[in-house]
């Protein structure tokens, strides 16, 4: 028997075991387009609640907005449903030469490669560009697409603490014996919303002749003066060497993404990285939506300024209620709570009073760090946030958490 009983009661007692500690993912159903409102079916078979959605990486609000859906449309009609092919054969249309074209600007790059998504761009980069006589220094709280990507390649691994500049110093000066060195960072950390030091990160490797490659999906769109990402606000545009980056998030939030930087780079990723090589070219529909997106952007910062101040009101909010909350100043709030189970309790009962927001745990976040992560909106309006700061406060009150320290609540609750 291909598929004995034994090893069937192997895998249910695993996930058996997942469910008695609290930790057992449970999906939501959404019924309606993503939005600030949406309607979910949660559990499965019971009937439609609607909700306001405190955990969407919709950062601009951009996923279901109507001109975006009409370019979407459009291009469906003129361009089809999808390539049936890799770029190389015969998957490249002239929109997505346009698509790179707009990105490489908005970026303020040389050149860009289109992906099927981000993880495909962190899975195929380093390969493509890296040799066993190089070596990657990355940041220790950097994506788990970049740590996959990292494991795919043939060049020296090591780590420096998250953000430690002296440390990423030493690494740099004990890695001088390799042919190349490339530092590896997210720019905006999604799991703690915090930002990486871009500007000492390209001084230190001006220093050391080495590479920067960020990966600034939690950024794209709305963090800088005119949302270009972190090395904008950071004031390093153009002295990045890599950035890798998604469309499936701030910008129309349906899928793709891309590795943009130096053009030789770029050109290695065309010729060498395998999930551009033998993967399927994003789908038209996505192509012309995302153009609009990048019309939206550069004709305003309406969005970007609205999604800023959203952030700093639902951050005051949460602090002024008692939180315990991750220092940051991006649209990504983790309100901390240390326990899985606590965490998916505390889920449970925000969706009991409207809110919908996940409880995150070990392994997507460290033992003893798990939390409910917070994401705002352009989308989201004041009467939203009023209304999800008044459930988190009930819902904190009803586990004793609001003015607890740390310990305190890891006391109370264990880690």
């Amino acid at each position: 028997m291909a598929y004995p009983d034994k090893t069937r009661d192997t895998y249910k007692g695993i996930l058996q075991g997942l469910r008695d500690a609290g930790i057992f993912k449970q999906e939501r159903f959404i019924h309606s387009p993503q939005a600030a409102d949406i309607e979910v079916e949660f559990p499965e078979g019971s009937s439609l609640r609607k909700v306001i959605n405190m955990c969407a990486n919709n950062y601009l609000g951009l996923s279901s907005h109507p001109e975006v859906v009409a370019a979407a449309h459009e291009g469906l009609k003129t361009r089809g449903y999808g390539m049936s092919s890799v770029r190389f054969i015969c998957g490249t249309q002239d929109i997505h030469k346009e698509l790179e074209a707009r990105t490489t600007k908005f970026l303020g790059t040389e050149d860009t490669i289109l992906f099927p998504s981000c993880m495909d761009a962190n899975a195929g980069v380093f390969e493509a560009v890296l040799t066993k006589d190089d070596v990657m220094i990355s940041d220790r709280l950097v994506h788990a697409s970049l740590i996959d990507g990292i494991r795919l390649c043939g060049a020296m691994p090591d780590t420096f603490k998250h953000s430690d500049m002296a440390h990423l110093e030493q690494k740099l000066q004990m890695h001088q014996d390799r042919r190349l060195r490339l530092v590896i960072t997210d720019g905006v950390f999604s799991m703690d919303g915090d930002t990486a030091k871009l500007d000492e990160m390209v001084a230190l490797c001006e220093k050391y002749d080495a590479m920067l490659l960020v990966d600034d999906s939690h950024s794209t769109g709305f963090i800088g003066k005119t949302g270009r990402g972190t090395h904008e606000k950071y004031g390093v545009l153009g002295k990045i060497d890599i950035i890798t980056t998604t469309f499936g998030k701030a910008l129309g939030g349906a899928t793709g993404g891309c590795v943009s930087g130096r053009k030789e780079l770029v050109e290695m990723c065309r010729q060498k990285a395998r999930p551009y090589l033998f993967s399927n070219t994003i789908a038209p529909v996505v192509v012309a939506g995302v153009l609009k997106v990048f019309d939206i952007l550069t004709r305003s910062t309406e969005l970007r300024d609205k999604l800023e101040r959203n952030a700093a009101y639902w951050r005051k909010g949460l602090q002024e209620a008692g939180f315990v909350l991750k220092e940051g100043d991006t649209p990504i709030v983790p309100v901390m709570l240390f326990n899985a189970k606590l965490a998916q309790d505390f889920s449970r009962a925000l969706y009991d009073e409207g809110i919908y927001a996940v409880g995150f745990f070990f392994p997507v976040v460290p033992q003893s760090q798990a939390r409910i992560r917070t994401q705002l909106s352009a989308g989201h309006e004041l009467h939203h946030l009023d209304r999800a700061l008044a459930a988190f406060t009930k819902v904190g009150k009803k586990f004793e958490i609001l003015g607890k320290t740390r310990q305190e609540i890891i006391d109370r609750y264990g880690m």
